[in-house]
């Protein structure tokens, strides 16, 4: 029987154990790890996403990176939130700045900005 996954995996980081003599057990490691999956496999029975609730994770309990990832997406939602520049707006504003600063002899009046 040939079933598709509901979406992609990292087929070489997924793998599969045999538990006990007689339990296999699958870890599939999804491409898009943001993703929530409704079912596993297409056709299958789907849960109701709306009624799942995430369990909350504190900082701490994150990978440095992982934290540091979550920590700049809070700041960058902050910031929209509030009519400010994300990080990356920011860093591309600092970054025309310093090049203004070098170039005076250029006239930057007329240019468009996005």
């Amino acid at each position: 029987c040939s079933s598709d996954l509901y979406a992609r995996v990292k087929a070489e980081d997924s793998m599969w154990t045999l538990e006990d003599g007689n339990t296999v057990v699958i870890h599939l490691v999804k491409i898009n790890q943001m993703e929530w999956w409704k079912t596993v496999i297409v056709g299958d029975l789907e849960i109701n996403l709306q009624k799942v609730a995430p369990e909350n994770s504190k900082l701490d309990d994150l990978d440095g990176e992982t934290r540091q990832t979550v920590e700049k997406m809070m700041h960058d939602q902050r910031q929209k939130a509030m009519g400010l520049p994300t990080s990356e707006e920011q860093k591309k504003q600092d970054i025309l700045k310093k090049f203004m600063a070098a170039h005076p002899e250029m006239d930057f009046s007329k240019a468009k900005i996005c």
